[in-house]
C-alpha cells in the first residue's frame, strides 16, 4: 500500500488491538485507509483517527443496541465513511435481509439523526472522504 499510495481497507472485528499495533508501527505519515464496519470504543475510534484513518459506519449505526450512537457524536464528519457490509449487516428496517449500496440512505439518515445535522451535510462530507481516501 505505501509502495503504491494506496489506501488499506482493515476489517478488525473483534481485533482492534492488534490491528492498531501493527499500523502503528508501519504508520509514517503516508499509510492511509478505513477501519471498514467500525464497531469499537470511543476510545479506539480517536486512536484509528489519529492514524489519519477514516472509520467506515454502516448498517450497524441503525441497530438499536449497536453502541454507535454513543461514539459518533464525538466523532468528525471528516473522519467518517459510509459504506455496506454487503452482503450483510443490513441497516433497519431491513435487518437480516441481503444488505446492498441501496441502502445507504438509511445510513446517512441515521448519522445525521445522531449527530444532529442534516442528511444532505453527512452526505456531501462522507461522500467527499470517499473520493479523497481512494482518489476518485
Amino acid at each position: 500500500a505505501k509502495k503504491y499510495q494506496l489506501p488499506i481497507v482493515l476489517h478488525t472485528r473483534e481485533a482492534f488491538e492488534e490491528t492498531y499495533e501493527l499500523v502503528a508501527a508501519a504508520q509514517d505519515g503516508t499509510l492511509t485507509g478505513v477501519f471498514h464496519c467500525f464497531s469499537g470504543t470511543q476510545e479506539q475510534a480517536q486512536r484509528a483517527v489519529e492514524l489519519t484513518f477514516y472509520l467506515g459506519i454502516g448498517g450497524v449505526s441503525t441497530f438499536k443496541n449497536g453502541g454507535l450512537d454513543t461514539i459518533l457524536p464525538e466523532i468528525n464528519l471528516n473522519n467518517i465513511l459510509l459504506e455496506t457490509d454487503c452482503p450483510y449487516l443490513a441497516p433497519v428496517p431491513h435487518r437480516g435481509k441481503r444488505n446492498e449500496p441501496a441502502y445507504l440512505p438509511l445510513i446517512a439518515r441515521r448519522v445525521a439523526e445522531i449527530k444532529k445535522v442534516a442528511v444532505e451535510e453527512v452526505a456531501e462530507i462522507t461522500t467527499r472522504n470517499t473520493r479523497t481516501l481512494f482518489k476518485l
